[in-house]
């Protein structure tokens, strides 16, 4: 962004929370890392044990469910961005990006690491 800014380029950034996409799909992100899981040396899947993959893949499931349907909050922050003729220099899109990510970002790296 500041890198631009030499160049005349206002850039802003778009931070959303996590949102109902073929990203985040439970059943996408399942078959790529069984298949990722697949390839990895016997040594690592012994380190990680037997249940994390699944493990993991459960959590993900759970996680799903709080996902935003509501995508017109990243694109209205898009548009925002493109329009205003004095964009913010950041933007945050759904709930979780605003009351977990953006305060998170300012606390010190430890306690974020922990939480």
């Amino acid at each position: 962004r500041l890198e631009m800014q030499n160049f005349g380029v206002k850039v802003s950034v778009i931070e959303p929370g996590y949102f109902k996409t073929m990203i985040t799909n439970s059943e996408n992100l399942e078959k790529c890392f069984c298949a990722c899981w697949e390839k990895v040396p016997a040594e690592v899947k012994a380190s990680y044990g037997e249940s994390y993959l699944r493990d993991f893949v459960a959590m993900l499931k759970v996680l799903q469910k709080g996902y935003n349907s509501n995508l017109s909050l990243v694109t209205n922050c898009m548009e925002h961005a493109l329009t205003s003729l004095h964009p913010r220099t950041r933007y945050s899109a759904g709930w979780d990006a605003k009351l977990l990510y953006l305060p998170l970002s300012y606390m010190p790296s430890a306690l974020s690491d922990a939480l």
